[in-house]
Formats: C-alpha cells, sequence, structure tokens
C-alpha cells in the first residue's frame, strides 16, 4: 500500500476531488492511504503565520521554513530514504511525466509539499525535500493542483486501483507513444462512422490500425515522443506508412527522426 501525505495550508481544496473516481476507490479499498495536512497546525504563533517578507526585498511574500520542517518531521519521523520521497510541487521542479508516476507508485512513502504566494523558503528544499517536480511551464497559484494531479496520476498505477490492469498498460504515454482513437456504439453519430477495420473482427488489423494510429497522433501532436519512444521495426514501417500517405506532422521527417536517435544510441 502506498500511504501519501499533503501538506498544505488550504485542505479543503482535497475534499472533493478525493471523494469520487479511481482515488476514492483506491483508498475503500486499501490499495493508497492519503492523509490531509493542514500546514497551519505546525506554525507555533496565536496567528498561525505561514509567511514573511522576503530578505533582499521585493514583492510578494515568502512562505516560511518552519512549519514544513515540523511537518515532515511529523508525518515522515524516520526521514525521507529507501521507498520513502518526500516532493515539493514547485515551477522550478522537473517536469512530471507518466515515468514519474509509475517510480513514485513504487514507493511506500510519498509526502507532498504544496507551495504558494512568491514560493517556499529554499532551506525546506535543502533540507526535508527529496525533489522538486513541476506539471509543466506555467504558472498556478499554488501547489494543489498539481498535488492531486500527481496523486491520481500515480495511484492508478497501484495494483488494484483499476478494474482492469491493463487499462493502466494502454494509456498515452505508458510506452512513449500516445494512444490511439477509441470509438463505440453507435457505429455512425451524427454522420461520422466508425472506421471499418474496428467492426470487422479481425484482430490483426485492428491491433495493427490502433498502433499505426498511435503513432499517426504522436507524429501529429508530440512529434518529439518519437526521439525516445523504444520503436519497434513494425513502427518504423508504419512512421514510413504514413509518411508516405503524406501525413503532416509537427516535427521532422521520419527519417531527421530515425537519424537523430542513431545519434543519440
Amino acid at each position: 500500500m502506498l500511504r501519501v501525505d499533503v501538506v498544505t495550508m488550504f485542505p479543503r481544496m482535497f475534499d472533493g476531488p478525493l471523494a469520487e473516481g479511481i482515488v476514492h476507490r483506491a483508498r475503500e479499498s486499501g490499495v493508497a492511504r492519503i492523509d490531509v495536512q493542514d500546514l497551519r497546525v505546525f506554525t507555533d504563533d496565536r496567528r498561525r503565520t505561514l509567511d514573511d517578507t522576503p530578505f533582499g526585498g521585493g514583492p510578494g511574500m515568502v512562505m516560511k521554513a518552519e512549519p514544513f520542517f515540523r511537518a515532515v518531521e511529523a508525518v515522515l519521523p524516520e526521514g525521507p530514504g529507501p521507498g520513502r520521497a518526500v516532493v515539493l510541487l514547485s515551477p522550478r521542479g522537473a517536469r512530471f511525466d507518466q515515468a514519474a508516476a509509475a517510480r513514485l507508485a513504487r514507493l511506500e512513502r510519498l509526502v507532498l509539499l504544496c507551495g504558494r504566494y512568491e514560493g517556499v523558503d529554499e532551506r525546506v528544499r535543502e533540507r526535508v525535500a527529496t525533489e522538486e517536480l513541476s506539471l509543466g511551464d506555467f504558472v498556478l497559484t499554488g501547489g494543489e493542483v498539481a498535488a492531486l494531479a500527481v496523486i491520481e496520476s500515480t495511484v492508478r498505477l497501484l495494483p488494484g486501483a483499476l478494474g482492469e490492469p491493463a487499462s493502466a498498460e494502454a494509456d498515452s504515454f505508458s510506452d512513449g507513444i500516445l494512444d490511439f482513437p477509441h470509438y463505440t456504439r453507435p457505429a455512425e453519430a451524427r454522420g461520422l462512422a466508425v472506421p471499418q477495420v474496428l467492426l470487422s473482427g479481425d484482430h490483426d488489423r485492428i491491433r495493427r490500425w490502433r498502433r499505426k494510429e498511435a503513432l499517426r497522433a504522436t507524429r501529429e501532436r508530440r512529434p518529439d515522443l518519437l526521439e525516445t519512444a523504444p520503436l519497434t521495426a513494425l513502427d518504423e514501417a508504419l512512421l514510413r506508412e504514413i509518411e508516405d500517405e503524406g501525413g503532416s506532422g509537427g516535427g521532422r521527417s521520419l527519417h531527421g527522426q530515425t537519424m537523430n536517435r542513431g545519434m543519440r544510441q
């Protein structure tokens, strides 16, 4: 079981999201334990102050280090170590991705620290955080939304979290590329028909079509992923087919991608 502790000054932001869907079911079934810690509990003044003006001047306020120190000491008295991580959600962090979610899902303990205002005192990162993670190149008001994204993407990878384990294995990014298009009943909706191959019952053709369309979507929307994805010989052949069909992509040609992959290897 993975135990997650979220340290935040706004604990009620987690009430709704953690009470619904896959995360809720994982908590109910004992797959994951998620506790939300009110950072104000770990202050030492009557006003429960969490922020102060920055040394050196400048706009805004900075979150104080000591409440974070106390919170981590309370929920993780043994400290970080093998199977235990303390993550500071920060725009300066490494970009969170599916590989990071899979890595966190292998932990026993995970503590997520949510910052606010102009940022968190740097000594929090130096003393208690094992890493910093960011959702991407944009700014959020605080770390709570990022923490919820990390929780959901991590918890759904835990054994027993999903009703069908193969669902996680087929997700976008699970093998380095985007997912293939999905369709369901009816076979025609407002003049738009489901591709005939999906109605054929020919499972080999369907598998090939899905892989090709996944590669097509990746080539058109996220060509950067093809630079590092573990492509098979069939994948390379399908990409050549896509290129011959005149499929437009947002990046380099297949030949350029193949050359760059070879240079890195």
